[in-house]
């Protein structure tokens, strides 16, 4: 049944366990002291009577109703049916089942009855069809505290039900019993779908209003610059270990891109001032300086700047200065900068949000006709049918050692996992959602929403979708350098971005499947970002962190 709770006192409301072992709310005429309340049992003590399986207060059987048609006072709910039906020749069982009222319709009824102060007559006249109570404004109750209201409708049929074959029941009665029970079922089934419906477009809502609430102040509220040093510790705590800088100079795809990048392209180097926004261990400084540079400006935060530091002096590189501190709060040794060169690149690409800072340098220190490198990125999507991923991360939860742990489903899904997809598992071709030129793109347009197509080039289900990203060093190149993180070539330590769906979509080979993306950066951590995608039935946002 609904929880119909009218705006009354809940400290007047009690619960009562019942032999059935179903716990109902009662209403008491008073407040009881604390040692008047029952002591809860488990059901299994041998010490408990049958007597005392039931808990109730002590004044329940003088409960207060007021009759519906005069200003009789009854003591209970059955003696208020009981008298409507002998005085005022109204079965308000029979009312029910004649309108097929369900519990919004039960409640609507008694409010109605109560305000208009109608004539049982005129309900008994009542003709199917539209009820003079199917405005919503009669769910307000009319009577404080009224007990009909917190009576079950269905126990009120079922009461009747009971006395009714205690005389014998007929075989069609017995059937028509039962086609209301199915009735009922399906009723609440259809209830609990409304119910899930009307959460998860809460939960959308909820999802929207923190993504696109406005700034509370003028400014890019949650860029990087505006972090407190303090606040954006753990962010440069976690490259001040050399595990990390390990990995990324192994990672052959990144280091040698950059390398050839500017070893094939010397006349780009030649005589320039170089800026190089978080070295990490120099080694792009040293890239460059050995390019032609005439001064390179190394800078990091980290206390891997320390390590940089002797690195440089070890190579004998004495064009090389490096600096500790964030590029938005340090003052470099010179107004301007010919070229930019950073490796920002976060998984998802815009992951950490480390092109802020490069955007930063760039508007501060970047010469007229100067250049950042790399200059142009973009970002890819496409679709990935792998049953098998599928099964263990997502239906997994469904049967855990013979337990249901379904609802952890809706915290795995939103997290983003970064890995190495298998290119056979694509089942799309993919797709650019965004193109970035670092020399003019603005930090407002780091978070953008747009729609996609992926060309479908198998018959399955889509269990997710991945992202990943490709860079270019193009700008005044006689040599280009292009790099790619996607699945079909060699793996990088960025992998790849992998957005679980909770329900696989089927598609068909040669169809293409519509959506949109939403890129946001976390309001409240600015390196971490929520990603939305709006596929067909289904919205879900991920987080990246």
């Amino acid at each position: 049944m609904l929880n119909y709770s009218p705006p009354v006192d809940t400290s007047r409301y009690v619960i009562r366990k019942s032999s059935d072992s179903k716990g109902d709310i009662m209403a008491a005429n008073s407040i009881p002291h604390e040692d008047e309340m029952p002591e809860l049992s488990d059901g299994d003590d041998d010490d408990v009577d049958g007597d005392e399986e039931q808990w109730q207060w002590m004044e329940e059987e003088r409960q207060i109703v007021t009759c519906l048609f005069c200003e009789k006072f009854l003591d209970s709910v059955s003696a208020t049916l009981q008298h409507c039906t002998a005085e005022h020749q109204l079965n308000l069982v029979e009312i029910i089942r004649k309108h097929s009222l369900d519990d919004y319709g039960y409640i609507k009824m008694i409010n109605f009855i109560r305000l208009t102060k109608c004539s049982a007559s005129f309900l008994m006249e009542l003709s199917e069809g539209l009820l003079p109570w199917d405005s919503e404004d009669f769910l307000k109750p009319a009577l404080q505290d009224d007990p009909l209201l917190q009576t079950d409708p269905e126990e009120l049929r079922g009461t009747e039900d009971t006395c009714s074959s205690s005389r014998g029941d007929s075989n069609d009665e017995l059937l028509h019993r039962k086609t209301r029970a199915e009735e009922r079922v399906q009723r609440s089934e259809e209830a609990v779908t409304r119910l899930m419906e009307d959460m998860h477009k809460l939960k959308l809502l909820v999802q929207d209003l923190v993504l696109n609430s406005e700034p509370d102040q003028a400014g890019n509220l949650g860029a990087v610059a505006e972090l407190r040093e303090d606040e954006d510790e753990a962010y440069f705590s976690s490259y001040g270990h050399y595990g990390i800088h390990e990995e990324m100079l192994k990672d052959k795809v990144r280091t040698e891109s950059y390398r050839d990048f500017m070893y094939k392209n010397p006349e780009v180097f030649r005589d320039k001032v170089v800026l190089d926004v978080g070295c990490g261990t120099g080694i792009l400084s040293m890239f460059a300086a050995r390019a032609g540079a005439k001064k390179v400006i190394a800078v990091d935060q980290s206390e891997i700047i320390y390590q940089a530091m002797d690195i440089v002096r070890s190579n004998q590189l004495d064009n090389i200065t490096l600096i500790k501190g964030r590029i938005e709060d340090i003052k470099l040794p010179v107004e301007k900068v010919d070229i930019i060169i950073s490796e920002w690149m976060g998984y998802f690409l815009l992951f950490e949000s480390m092109l802020d800072s490069v955007l930063y340098a760039r508007d501060c220190y970047l010469a007229d006709g100067g250049s950042v490198y790399p200059d142009l990125c973009n970002i890819s999507l496409a679709a990935v049918g792998d049953a098998q991923k599928h099964q263990d991360r997502i239906a997994f939860w469904e049967d855990v050692y013979g337990f249901n742990m379904a609802c952890m489903k809706t915290a795995v899904v939103p997290e983003a996992m970064v890995e190495v997809v298998q290119a056979e598992t694509l089942i799309s071709e993919p797709a650019v959602v965004q193109t970035l030129d670092c020399n003019t793109v603005c930090l407002s347009e780091l978070e953008f929403t747009t729609d996609f197509l992926l060309k479908i080039t198998k018959t399955t289900d889509c269990t997710a979708i991945v992202g990943y990203f490709d860079i270019f060093f193009n700008k005044g190149c006689s040599n280009k350098v292009t790099f790619s993180t996607g699945p079909q070539v060699t793996k990088t330590h960025w992998k790849q971005t992998v957005f679980l769906l909770e329900t696989p979509i089927s598609v068909k080979a040669g169809e293409e499947l519509k959506g949109n993306i939403t890129v946001r950066k976390n309001k409240k951590d600015p390196r971490s970002l929520f990603v939305t995608f709006d596929l067909p039935g289904r919205k879900q946002t991920y987080n990246l962190q």
